[in-house]
């Protein structure tokens, strides 16, 4: 059994599903491998599954009268719990590769924009590192200059450049290639958050603690323009036609901001105060169209773990409506969260989440009751094979393997690249890891 299958090469939802076929009773099983910085696994063999330790529990309950029916989630009603070889949303084969390098929290990472490979971090001890994921993953460069915490970055179209903010209240702009910084625009507070414009990358818009929202020329570093708010900028983003700003502050409010794409003039259009919490708005994320809304929806995340999702409407100037919120079970200071890529046969809003447990976590904001669809975990690998011998009764032959550990401390920042196979996490340590997702049919 084990020689058909070291053959097949496939992840732990294939391998769980060889062993039901050639097993009477239900099992299910993986394969792990030591994780080291910029270690890159040739084939998917990390062990990590959502809720993975569910099935397990469900199969101990059942005293060794083992069944074909598998526990996917253990946050699952029970008529939607019972799926016979059904996988939840959002399954991964493993982890793709680890970057350890850094010893400092790092609070947001981000994919190039229309790049699957580039993957850049920023951390609190004001370091950038950027790094290409593919066979071998690397580090390519770390950008040194800020002095204190990165708050923000974002990558211009051609991702030949990294514009990031700090709390030592500059804005400075990167050259990948050459790792160097060929500009600096200092503040008078904080910088906290910051994108390029989508339609005239000569335009950098920045927020910052001192309430403002400023309109940068990215040639000169000059500030073309700047709209007051009511309290500091924590958050931003602008949707794809470069029109409209979507702007989060420090109690939870969220501003709808008009900009023009030629002159960087900014004016602002509405105020949502929807949102129950008063608490600092750490992701602001666009969508430019929706399953559940069929429009434009925006995505909104708070330090106290309240998500809201809003529909927009385009035509009264970027007006939001809140569809649903949602309160995280573990809530992590700072946490960021993001949608997840459409999938032609699940229905739903997806999105993923960090948490102060060590998981990442997907949620479905059209299923309040349920939401919890999935999340990442990676257990110790010598308990795992030890749990399938007693329970499963499949004779493994073993080597003495180390525990093997996820994220070890609160996920901070997910990000997806551009391809939507691959997951990026980051955590308090300095860990990143990215997630290799299992392909659908």
């Amino acid at each position: 059994m084990l020689q058909e299958w070291r053959c097949n090469g496939k992840g732990y939802v294939v391998y769980r599903n060889f062993l039901l076929r050639r097993i009477e009773a239900a099992s299910s099983s993986a394969h792990s491998t030591p994780s080291n910085s910029g270690r890159w696994f040739a084939s998917p063999t990390t062990f990590s599954e959502a809720d993975s330790w569910s099935s397990i529990r469900d199969l101990r309950s059942n005293s060794g009268k083992l069944s074909r029916t598998l526990s996917v989630s253990s946050k699952h009603s029970e008529p939607e719990r019972h799926v016979r070889f059904a996988e939840p949303a959002y399954s991964f084969v493993g982890m793709h590769c680890i970057f350890d390098n850094c010893k400092a929290s790092v609070t947001v990472l981000q994919f190039g924009r229309t790049n699957s490979d580039l993957l850049a971090y920023g951390s609190s001890d004001g370091s950038l590192t950027v790094c290409q994921v593919s066979e071998p993953p690397s580090v390519l460069q770390k950008l040194t200059g800020h002095s204190k915490d990165i708050t923000d970055f974002d990558f211009s179209s051609n991702n030949q450049y990294i514009a990031s903010c700090s709390m030592d209240k500059t804005v400075r702009v990167w050259e990948i290639s050459k790792g160097t910084c060929i500009r600096v625009v200092y503040g008078v507070s904080s910088q906290l958050c910051i994108c390029f414009h989508p339609v005239n990358n000569n335009l950098l818009l920045v927020g910052n603690a001192n309430r403002e929202i400023n309109a940068i020329n990215f040639s000169t570093g000059r500030v073309i323009s700047k709209l007051t708010c009511d309290n500091a900028v924590t958050a931003l983003d602008i949707d794809h036609t470069g029109q409209l700003i979507f702007a989060g502050d420090a109690q939870g409010y969220i501003y709808t901001i008009s900009v023009n794409s030629h002159t960087g003039s900014l004016s602002r259009t509405h105020k949502n105060k929807s949102c129950k919490s008063k608490s600092s708005v750490t992701t602001i994320q666009y969508r430019t169209f929706s399953l559940v809304a069929r429009c434009p929806v925006l995505l909104s995340c708070a330090q106290d773990g309240n998500l809201y999702f809003f529909s927009i409407a385009t035509n009264s100037h970027g007006y939001l409506t809140l569809i649903c919120s949602l309160k995280l079970a573990s809530p992590v200071q700072n946490i960021r969260a993001s949608f997840c890529p459409l999938l032609s046969l699940e229905k739903g809003e997806f999105i993923v989440t960090g948490s102060g447990d060590s998981n990442v976590y997907f949620y479905d904001l059209a299923r309040p009751k349920n939401s919890c669809v999935n999340k990442l975990q990676v257990c110790s690998l010598s308990l795992y094979f030890l749990h399938l011998k007693i329970w499963l009764q499949v004779e493994v032959l073993m080597k003495p393997f180390t525990s093997l550990k996820g994220h070890g401390s609160p996920v901070m920042g997910v990000a997806w690249n551009h391809g939507e196979n691959l997951l990026a996490s980051s955590d308090s340590d300095g860990t990143v890891i990215v997630w290799k997702r299992a392909k659908t049919n």
